[in-house]
């Protein structure tokens, strides 16, 4: 299989997929290609693949090219892990609308930040997408970039290539209940709808438990932690983690299964300065400095990998890029969250839209499951924000300033200001980053 890694230069994402890659038994021998339009990293990486192949004794081999062209052609995979613009355009994601009033969370999904990078990140996904339809026909594109639901959704619509957004947040819910119920990650069973990051589990059992039973026992106090329980897993750490996503489990019998600090941009009431921007609710607001910092750690992560001094991964890393193409080759069933084109599994949403939803995947591919339906709240909530990106979808592929406008009007985190300030806020924000954008915006 000839795996291409598209921002293969990548420190965050590359070490952790590549050592899935590499304890996955039937990706022996696989080719691995590692493209990036920054040159400097690819080689750290590529020795990064070698020491995995030679550590874990999985035979592979690497390449690696600043030529996307080059690296799509024959591809059986394409993963995608790119920043268009990087932490620069990122940076204006964030302080134009805060000079209008508006403080994110994240920047990265939804609300005007979410809406900005769609418009720069769209046009470079199409672009592969397009390459691929003519270099790798065949071949599944396997996206990680946010804001995962319109990429993936624009790569469909624009191209038909096989795209699949896959995410880890649902991994990150299923291993807290995990934890704390001192069971494996496979016993914690979720029934989901809804977007990415704003999933709503409709249901969860534990085991031979009901998971809404837990949690009430974890909301009440009165839930006995597992023995070996610690700062990290008892019901008390649980609690303080996830302080949002309770209180709208208590409002809508339906837990949201995201991090809270991306839940807040879907809810603009819990990012508000009574709130203290969501600090109320353990809310952190993510800044430029603190995306810094961790890339500085992820660099220095590569360099003592390389070194040996740090082991590399012993365990899975909750990314599924390695169990879906794993499925692909030997037909192992397994039942993924992923993000993908409603055929009817999520009831609340338009055929199309791309959704979050448990899936099977099998040596066919994935086959979404039954209908679910959330709350009528939380589907209200869902709807708005699935229709927000049907129309930035549209908006970007068809380079209609106008309509992009109107769809930061209908953001609800967005469009909390009155429409006029709305179109200079757009304004400003596709002006700080023309750069990354095609001309003509």
């Amino acid at each position: 299989m000839k795996i291409v890694i598209v921002g293969g230069g990548s420190y965050q994402w590359v070490p952790n997929l590549v050592a899935d890659l590499m304890r996955t038994p039937s990706l022996a021998g696989m080719e691995i290609v590692l493209e990036d339009i920054d040159p400097k990293p690819l080689p750290d990486m590529a020795r990064w693949v070698e020491k995995a192949s030679e550590h874990y004794g999985q035979p592979a081999t690497v390449s690696h090219t600043t030529d996307q062209r080059e690296a799509l052609d024959g591809a059986d995979a394409v993963v995608v892990t790119i920043s268009t613009g990087g932490f620069a355009s990122m940076a204006q994601d964030l302080a134009v609308p805060e000079r209008y009033g508006i403080k994110q969370s994240v920047g990265d999904s939804v609300g005007p930040g979410g809406i900005n990078r769609a418009a720069r990140n769209i046009p470079v996904l199409v672009g592969i997408g397009r390459d691929m339809t003519e270099l790798c026909p065949d071949a599944w594109m396997l996206n990680i970039t946010n804001p995962m639901t319109v990429l993936t959704r624009s790569v469909r619509k624009a191209t038909g290539i096989k795209a699949v957004g896959l995410c880890h947040e649902i991994a990150h819910v299923r291993w807290s209940f995990a934890l704390l119920c001192g069971v494996g990650p496979d016993d914690v069973e979720l029934t989901l709808t809804g977007v990415n990051h704003f999933p709503l589990v409709t249901a969860v059992r534990v085991g031979d438990r009901d998971g809404f039973d837990i949690l009430r026992e974890v909301v009440d106090g009165t839930f006995t932690d597992v023995p070996w329980a610690n700062d990290f897993t008892s019901a008390a750490a649980f609690k303080k983690a996830n302080q949002l996503k309770l209180a709208l489990w208590e409002e809508w019998g339906a837990l949201p299964a995201a991090g809270d600090r991306h839940l807040a941009e879907f809810l603009p009431g819990f990012l508000t300065e009574d709130s203290g921007w969501g600090e109320q609710w353990g809310v952190h607001l993510t800044t430029i400095a603190d995306r810094e910092r961790d890339q500085a750690k992820y660099v220095s992560r590569v360099s003592d990998l390389l070194s040996g001094a740090e082991e590399p991964p012993q365990g899975d890393s909750g990314e599924m890029v390695a169990p879906f193409l794993d499925c692909l080759l030997t037909g192992t069933e397994r039942v993924m969250p992923l993000n993908l084109p409603n055929v009817g599994q999520a009831a609340d949403l338009p055929p199309d839209a791309v959704v979050e939803s448990m899936v099977k995947v099998g040596r066919d591919g994935p086959a979404p499951g039954p209908a679910v339906s959330a709350p009528a709240p939380a589907a209200e909530v869902v709807r708005r924000h699935s229709a927000v990106q049907e129309m930035v979808v549209e908006a970007v592929l068809t380079q209609d300033r106008e309509l992009l406008k109107a769809a930061y009007a209908l953001d609800p985190l967005a469009g909390r200001i009155d429409s006029r300030a709305v179109r200079r806020m757009a304004d400003d924000l596709l002006a700080a980053t023309e750069a990354w954008l095609p001309a003509g915006w």
